[in-house]
């Protein structure tokens, strides 16, 4: 092994907090992909009709910001769940140059089928520690989340 590679590599049981914090934030990502699959929406798309549904007909650009994407990218989201009935435009109340965005009913459907599986998966997931320690873990994040700048 290089020096360069021995900088970096860490003997097993030796992991920094750092590196098991990422390893556990990436392996959540991998389930919550795999969770998705059956619905075949990719976390982004996921995260693009909570926001329609929170919003309650939010503007494109509205959608955009909130994802901290492009309009033109938001745009191809929206496109996606339209195409699968998730989602449909619809004229803006006040403003009728405007579109907005609304959940359909299959939309909803899907979101409440989500939320579920999500709760089920993390149910499993953290199946392996106490409530105790589930509370402690749940105080050191949110202490670490809310000293992140």
């Amino acid at each position: 092994m290089s020096d360069a590679c021995a900088d970096t590599a860490h003997a097993p049981g030796t992991e920094t907090l750092r590196d098991l914090v990422l390893g556990t934030a990436r392996t959540l990502r991998r389930r919550w992909v795999s969770t998705l699959q059956p619905w075949q929406l990719s976390p982004h798309e996921f995260r693009a009709l909570r926001v329609v549904e929170h919003d309650e007909r939010p503007r494109l650009s509205a959608v955009a910001r909130a994802l901290h994407i492009a309009p033109r990218s938001a745009t191809e989201v929206i496109d996606r769940l339209e195409e699968r009935g998730l989602t449909e435009r619809v004229p803006d109340e006040f403003d009728r140059r405007a579109t907005c965005v609304r959940t359909t009913a299959d939309g909803r459907r899907v979101l409440d089928e989500l939320r579920s599986a999500r709760d089920a998966d993390s149910d499993e997931f953290f199946a392996g520690i106490t409530d105790a320690e589930r509370a402690e873990l749940r105080r050191i994040l949110t202490k670490l989340h809310g000293g992140a700048s």
